[in-house]
This record gives C-alpha cells, sequence and structure tokens, in this order.
C-alpha cells in the first residue's frame, strides 16, 4: 500500500513538474490596435516570448506559434477584440496546438506586409511581442523613394522562418469548433520537431514604420496673395502602445491630446487661406521620425505638436512651449522633458530594423538653423496667446532635443498645452469650452507668425 502511495505521488509530480515546464512564461495582456494605416496586434509576458510565425497563402493568413504558455482567458479573448472595421483582419482563431504551445491564425482580408519582432521592458510594459500588419501598397515608403514591390511579393510568399509551413492544422472558426476541418496538407518532411524563434529577415525588416492613407482634399477657396493654402501639419502627441502621461484622476494624455489635435484642424479648415493635416486620427501608435516624414509629405509649412505634461510634485502648472536645439536644451526642465519624450518610440514600440535609410537621413540633417529660427518665432507667437488664457510655466520658448521636431525644413513647435498631473488643470483639459479656448490661442498664434513671416511658395493644392 505505502508502495502504491509513493508511486502514485511520484507520478502526480512529475505531472505537475511536466505542467510547470511547458507553462515557464505567463502572456499577460494582448491588445489590438486597428487604424487604417495599420494594424498592430502586441502581447505582454512576464518572461521573452519564444516565438514562430508562418505566413500562409489561398487564403492570405498568418500562423503564429507562441512557446512555454498555456491558453489563458488572455488569450482566449483575443479574437473579440477584432472589429469587423478592421482593414486589415478578418478575424483571429486562437487554440493550444500542443501542451505548452498555443497557436493563433489571423485570417486576412488580403495581401499584406507583416513585422514582428520582440521588445524589451520600457515605461510600465513587460516584455512585449508585437506583429505590425501594413497595407501591400505602401504610400509613405514610396514617397521616400522606396519603390519595392517586386521584391515585397517575393519575400511575402516565403515563411518568416527558415522552416517550411507546419502540416498541423490549424485552430478551428467559431462556427466549427464542434466540427473542425483541417487545413490542406503541407509537405514538412523537413519540419523541425521543434518550433524555432523567428530571425530579422528582409521580409520582416523592410516593413515600414506606418503607411498613411490621406483624404483626397476637397475644393476650397484660397488665398489670393499667392492662391495656395497654407498647410499645418497637426501632431497629437503619443497614442496606441504609448499613451503619454496620466492625469491625477486617471486622463490619458494620448486622449486629450487627439481631442484638442481634431479641434485645432476644425478650426483651421474653417480659415479661408487654411487646411489642418493630421499625423494620426485615431488610438494608434505613430513613431517620432515618422511623423515628421508625414508633415514633409503634406508640404506642411507648419509642425506644431500637442501634449500635456506630467511631474511627480501634482502642483507643478502652466502651458509652455518649446522648438528643437542642436546646441542643447535651454534649461534642466526642458533636457527632462525632451528626454522623457524621446522615449515614446521606447514605450510605443518601433521595430528599429524597418527604419528607412532616407528616413534616418531627414532625422540626422543638421541644416535647420533658418529653420529654427523660424520655429522660435512661431513659438513667441504661440506662447503669447496661450499666457491670456493660462498661466505660464516658462514666459519663453524653450529649446531641447526634441526627435519629433526634427524637421530640416518645417517650422515646428511642442505645444505643452498644460500639466495633466495638476488636478485643476487636467480638469480643464478635459473641458470642451477650455479646449476651445486653447485651440483658439493656438490658432491666434499661427496666423500672428504668418502675418509677419508669410508662407514660401509650394505646390497648389486643395482643402478638405
Amino acid at each position: 500500500m505505502f508502495r502504491t502511495f509513493i508511486i502514485s505521488l511520484s507520478c502526480i509530480f512529475l505531472l505537475l513538474a511536466n505542467n510547470i515546464c511547458f507553462a515557464a512564461n505567463t502572456i499577460t495582456a494582448a491588445r489590438v490596435w486597428p487604424a487604417q494605416e495599420y494594424t498592430r496586434v502586441a502581447f505582454e509576458s512576464i518572461a521573452p516570448i519564444q516565438y514562430q510565425l508562418i505566413i500562409l497563402k489561398t487564403p492570405d493568413r498568418l500562423v503564429l506559434d507562441i512557446e512555454d504558455v498555456e491558453l489563458t482567458s488572455v488569450l482566449k479573448t483575443l479574437s473579440d477584440k477584432i472589429l469587423a472595421g478592421d482593414p486589415y483582419i478578418k478575424q483571429i482563431r486562437v487554440a493550444k496546438f500542443k501542451p505548452g504551445v498555443v497557436r493563433i491564425a489571423i485570417d486576412l482580408k488580403g495581401e499584406v506586409k507583416s513585422n514582428l519582432f520582440a521588445l524589451a521592458p520600457a515605461g510600465d510594459y513587460k516584455y512585449r511581442l508585437v506583429l505590425d500588419i501594413y497595407p501591400l501598397q505602401d504610400d509613405l515608403m514610396a514617397m521616400l523613394g522606396k519603390k519595392s514591390t517586386e521584391a515585397d511579393a517575393a519575400n511575402q510568399s516565403k515563411p518568416v522562418s527558415q522552416t517550411k509551413p507546419i502540416v498541423e492544422p490549424l485552430p478551428p472558426t467559431a462556427g466549427d469548433l464542434d466540427n473542425p476541418v483541417n487545413e490542406p496538407a503541407i509537405d514538412a518532411s523537413n519540419t523541425p520537431e521543434t518550433p524555432v524563434e523567428v530571425k530579422p529577415t528582409a521580409e520582416n525588416k523592410s516593413a515600414p514604420e506606418t503607411t498613411p492613407k490621406e483624404t483626397i482634399p476637397k475644393e476650397a477657396p484660397k488665398n489670393k496673395e499667392d492662391n495656395r493654402l497654407i498647410t499645418i501639419a497637426i501632431d497629437a502627441g503619443h497614442g496606441g502602445e504609448d499613451p503619454g502621461a496620466r492625469g491625477a484622476n486617471g486622463s490619458r494624455e494620448k486622449v486629450i491630446t487627439l481631442a484638442l489635435a481634431k479641434k485645432l484642424k476644425e478650426k483651421i479648415d474653417s480659415e479661408p487661406n487654411m487646411r489642418g493635416m493630421l499625423t494620426r486620427d485615431g488610438d494608434y501608435f505613430v513613431p517620432l521620425g515618422t511623423r515628421v516624414v508625414k508633415a514633409r509629405k503634406f508640404k506642411a509649412d507648419l509642425f506644431v505638436s500637442i501634449h500635456a505634461d506630467a511631474f511627480t510634485n501634482q502642483s507643478a502648472r502652466g502651458s509652455s512651449v518649446f522648438a528643437l536645439s542642436e546646441k542643447g536644451a535651454t534649461s534642466a526642465s526642458a533636457r527632462y522633458l525632451a528626454k522623457k519624450e524621446n522615449e515614446s518610440d521606447l514605450i510605443g514600440g518601433v521595430s528599429l530594423g524597418g527604419r528607412d535609410p532616407v528616413l534616418a537621413k531627414t532625422l540626422l540633417d543638421l541644416s535647420q538653423a533658418a529653420t529654427i529660427n523660424d520655429s522660435l518665432k512661431l513659438g513667441k507667437a504661440v506662447l503669447g496667446h496661450i499666457g491670456e488664457i493660462n498661466k505660464l510655466h516658462t514666459s519663453r520658448v524653450e529649446q531641447a532635443a526634441f526627435a519629433v521636431l526634427k524637421s530640416p525644413d518645417i517650422p515646428s513647435i511642442l505645444v505643452e498645452t498644460a500639466f495633466i498631473s495638476n488636478p485643476e488643470e487636467e480638469k480643464k483639459l478635459n473641458d470642451d469650452e477650455y479646449q476651445d479656448k486653447l485651440v483658439d490661442s493656438i490658432l491666434s498664434g499661427i496666423k500672428k507668425y504668418f502675418a509677419s513671416n508669410p508662407a514660401l511658395a509650394k505646390t497648389k493644392v486643395a482643402k478638405d
């Protein structure tokens, strides 16, 4: 009897040890950020994620195997996060592939480009695995001279990993859970028994960071003096995986900045000789460098980035305006803020292997002395009008090395509208009436700048 008990206990121990081995990691969160520019699927875990991605055709789909995890409720509910209006993903199916391996099948609405990469802990996030899905035709990178459709199509037909597609069935669709139908058999004679981690390839390196799709402008009255519209690029800070600062009562910077950016665009569009263009129009992540490139694509005359700062001391308050500095920050607070804002790419998640060399050249171009001088003039005009509706944190335009302000030929400013960490200012930032006054003051500053600094002639455009 005692011997039987010991044997049973040993079996239970081995079974538990086996399960622990397979559940070495835990997926703590799964998020989906759909946008017209690209859709991002992100997994967060307590340890680095081991994974394998397979690209399949007819129909188009992606198969992601995540190793050393169990099928928890976080993964089971991933399919519920896919919106019917998602431009790229039709549905997601999740199932246990084998002990310790979860298979995620992503059914696509057509051919896409994909970029899968891992991120180390940053900000409030632990380890992340990020899958970005882009349209096959990339207008932004085409503008930068990266026209490689044939090469991309060739790469897209190959699996991302260096193995052949796996022969086992994909997870069933929601309607086939009781009667699963296997995928067509694929020759996998040389497929290794253990899935391997994806390594950087030409496929995932060439994927762009974003791919904007701007609406077609409509005809509208133009400035009689130069017969063209003045274009203002409006940049809502943060977004998607990068929430920005959090307010004293829970407000998120990315939500407030987008609301202000949309209102500013509406005000600018109401002017007979101006149009506003948004670097993001929804809750999704846009890398800092891509925001600069978008402004140049718009042929923007000005670039205005909108933020709402936070500080450890809740009593900190007031508005500020910043311009780029090539020589160093004008104060310790400006240096601190620039460092914090420049970390947005780490928090939001950028695949550094996907950065285009033309984009890198744009960001490293230091022939900006004249542009910085114009930026200071613009900042002074905007700061003066904001000071009429809110206390100023500093009475001068400060300077620091903000990555988002590094356009070599577009006067650019960053407006810290108020301290979201201050309860009183957080309340103001969420108030519609105050938001209107704030964007009115920014527009007044822009108009004052152009009154003494006429926009240079550029290609004629039509207005939304």
